[in-house]
């Protein structure tokens, strides 16, 4: 199937809007429509699904456009149309479905049933028909896409995210199996297994059974009787069995929920202990962070004026390299000379010294130069001083730093510790742990139980089949030996003999390539879950297609993130589509008995759950694989999904709110 266009009228936020899509004929095969959170995407994206199933997930069930309703004046009627026109196989269809709307006398929204119309062109024989009668539309759709598993290929972030949790619940994925069955060609060969079926009365085998006529031998009819009568037993015993199965599978899950939740509560004064523990390595943490923080003061007071006296000793020393102070002293005169004379106002030589005349201050300079201090001794002391000290340097902000350092991971250790001991008193807090204990042990006997009794009704329902299965061949043969002793009877036995055999070579056929199908599934998904998603993890399914999580170098599940688990349902989906357009191309006539017809993806806002780098590879991985990609997406994504998708975008969309109830493309 291959979607060309769409017309939507009066559809919801929509008046009129039409789109074509990429066919990928020039290699570009992404149509991508953007748009603000409300504007219209989901709406748009729904449309699809009520033109071809009448059905759409929106709360509200009204599909005309407010504003057109509130625009009708009592009496009128309006109508709500979509046209979808599609390719599959050498066809090319036309669906529209369309609802006249009218508002009543009391200014009430009125509903008309919804009409559907679908119109077939053949591409050989250019001759349009059209499906007639409420099963034909219905056949001719379910040709085309069957509605379960629509959602396949039409899905919304929400659809994603519910399948998601599927898988990280590790529920019976149904779907999954009947997607795989559905998309690569399972079905038609299930179908004739069931059309063949020798347990049912209404089946090729069964009609066969009732066309023995029993006036040759009563024997016969009798046999028959039997033959049916285990038939009908094997059948609910195998329904039963099916059923004991889900409830054994659930009861174990839910016993190893309730164990690992045990291992949480068993042991109260090992919980208490590791309280203890994390208390007093909090206290200890926080101590040695006080010590910490007063040595970063210590070393501050310490090394402070060293480090801020550096400049100035630099500036100093680079002074004083300038200046010759040696041979302005004077030797063998002290200070105390100097004073003598100043205070007796007269030199030795005679002249008088008054304070303040010349010959006065030129002898108070001298104090300067002369011993005990003369200013030699000052630089050369200073020089002295000043080596001690940059030999004793400290950088201080480098020491800070490293301490400020060590403080920050002792405040990451208590905050991580102190999470720690929040999350053990949470599990002491409450009910007594040997209460709670009590209350687990007591649902895990419960489950223990209930395990215990369907293994033994299944044991028996088994046996009990084995005992019906021998009961049946010994009648078939029985009555196979009576038949063979009448013309009309050995006629209808050589006939169903055939069947038999048919169904029986089917059966055989079916398991070996289902096997083969759930295998090469399994490789192609985690060859894209791996372009997908990097991290060491890969995918398993199981026969009844479980899809887990696992870790490659770690045997068993792992707890499965949201990005996880949609990572997973993208390669699922694109494995499947691959796995179909494979088989379409093989040379192998069984693969090709196998294919399906392409489909295109549909997708409603589905990277909002990743980040930016893998939206880049879901952006190359998806038109790589897929035949034809539709996705609508809020303009926040946009950017980089036109980024990493422009090559292959072939058509290019937008909408613009222009207020609650309306929306245009554009």
């Amino acid at each position: 199937m291959q979607l060309k266009s769409i017309k939507l009228e009066n559809f919801r936020q929509f008046r009129e809007a039409s789109m074509e899509f990429a066919q990928g004929d020039d290699g570009r095969n992404v149509t991508i429509i953007l748009g603000d959170n409300g504007s219209g995407k989901t709406t748009f994206a729904q449309a699809f699904s009520w033109c071809l199933y009448g059905e759409t997930d929106f709360k509200d069930k009204a599909v005309l456009n407010k504003r057109v309703f509130k625009e009708m004046h009592l009496g009128e009627d309006a109508i709500v149309r979509v046209a979808l026109c599609l390719r599959h196989g050498a066809a090319e269809y036309t669906l529209v479905r369309e609802q006249n709307c009218f508002k009543d006398m009391s200014g009430r929204l009125k509903e008309d049933n919804a009409e559907f119309s679908i119109a077939k062109k053949d591409d050989d024989s250019g001759i349009t028909s059209y499906a007639n009668g409420q099963n034909e539309k219905d056949s001719w759709v379910n040709s085309i896409l069957p509605k379960e598993l629509s959602h396949y290929f039409f899905f919304d972030g929400e659809r994603i995210d519910k399948l998601g949790k599927d898988i990280a619940s590790g529920r019976k994925a149904t779907d999954f199996s009947e997607a795989v069955k559905g998309l690569l060609g399972l079905n038609p060969i299930a179908n004739a297994i069931l059309h063949l079926n020798p347990r049912s009365k209404n089946s090729v085998i069964g009609e066969f059974n009732k066309s023995f006529d029993p006036k040759a031998n009563s024997k016969i009819k009798e046999l028959t009787d039997t033959i049916d009568e285990c038939n009908r037993k094997l059948d609910s015993n195998k329904v039963a069995l099916d059923g004991l199965d889900d409830q054994l599978e659930a009861a174990e899950k839910m016993k190893v929920v309730k164990e690992n939740e045990l291992r949480l509560y068993a042991d109260g004064k090992r919980l208490q202990e590791e309280r203890d523990a994390l208390s007093k390595r909090i206290d200890k943490t926080f101590s040695a962070r006080s010590q910490k923080y007063g040595d970063v003061c210590d070393n501050f007071n310490k090394f402070m004026s060293p480090f801020f006296s550096l400049s100035l000793i630099d500036r100093a020393l680079r002074l004083l390299s300038k200046q010759n102070f040696s041979g302005k002293d004077i030797p063998w005169i002290r200070d105390e000379t100097i004073h003598y004379l100043l205070n007796r106002n007269e030199c030795i030589c005679g002249t008088h010294l008054d304070e303040g005349s010349l010959p006065y201050k030129t002898l108070e300079k001298l104090l300067e130069l002369v011993p005990p201090k003369s200013i030699s001794n000052y630089v050369s002391e200073f020089k002295t001083e000043s080596r001690h000290r940059v030999d004793g340097y400290v950088d201080l902000v480098q020491e800070t730093q490293e301490r400020l350092k060590r403080i920050s991971d002792d405040t990451q250790d208590i905050s991580e510790l102190q999470s720690n001991l929040h999350a053990v008193e949470k599990k002491l807090s409450g009910k007594d742990v040997s209460d709670k204990v009590r209350d687990i042990e007591k649902e895990i006997q419960g489950f223990v139980n209930s395990i215990n009794s369907y293994r033994i009704n299944r044991d028996r329902l088994n046996q009990e089949q084995g005992g019906l299965q021998a009961e049946h061949d010994m009648a078939y043969r029985k009555r196979e030996t009576l038949t063979l002793l009448d013309e009309k009877n050995r006629l209808t036995q050589k006939c169903l003999t055939y069947a038999q055999t048919i169904y029986d070579d089917l059966q055989t056929f079916y398991k070996d390539r289902e096997e083969d199908t759930r295998k090469r599934l399994q490789h192609t998904i985690n060859d894209i879950f791996k372009q997908i998603y990097e991290g060491g993890l890969h995918l398993t399914i199981d026969e009844k297609y479980h899809i887990t999580v696992q870790a490659d170098d770690y045997n068993g599940d792992i707890e499965t993130s949201t990005a996880q688990s949609i990572s997973a349902i993208f390669a699922f989906i694109t494995s499947i589509i691959r796995m179909a357009k494979e088989n379409r191309n093989s040379d192998d006539p069984n693969a090709k008995m196998l294919s399906s017809e392409p489909y295109p993806l549909v997708m409603d806002a589905p990277l909002s759950a990743f980040d930016k780098r893998r939206i880049k590879t879901v952006c190359e991985t998806l038109p790589a694989i897929a035949e034809q990609v539709i996705i609508f997406i809020k303009d926040t994504d946009g950017e980089i999904a036109e980024k990493y998708m422009g090559s292959k975008i072939g058509s290019r969309h937008s909408f613009e709110k222009k207020n609650e109830f309306e929306t245009e493309l554009s």
